[in-house]
């Protein structure tokens, strides 16, 4: 039984991005911030090597929500921009 919380993770060479679909408001700052990255009509719909870390890491910083997040694949984690 899923609770509803679980994140996925999509793991690129130097980034992973999860994503926690409760948490998700539909505000498509990720689809039109990196439509290379997020495209919810294909799968899986988050490709993190569709564009540099740096750029998919602040795309990120801009969920509303939380549902996503980011960590480097050198050690760094996200330090998130709202409450969590």
């Amino acid at each position: 039984m899923s609770s509803g919380t679980e994140k996925k993770a999509y793991k690129g060479q130097s980034i992973t991005v999860t994503f926690e679909a409760r948490r998700c408001r539909h505000a498509a700052e990720c689809v039109r911030g990196l439509p290379e990255v997020f495209d919810p009509g294909k799968r899986p719909w988050i490709r993190p090597d569709g564009a540099e870390a740096e750029r998919l890491a602040e795309v990120v910083r801009r969920c509303p929500s939380g549902a996503l997040q980011y960590e480097l694949a050198d050690g760094g984690a996200e330090i998130p921009d709202r409450p969590t």
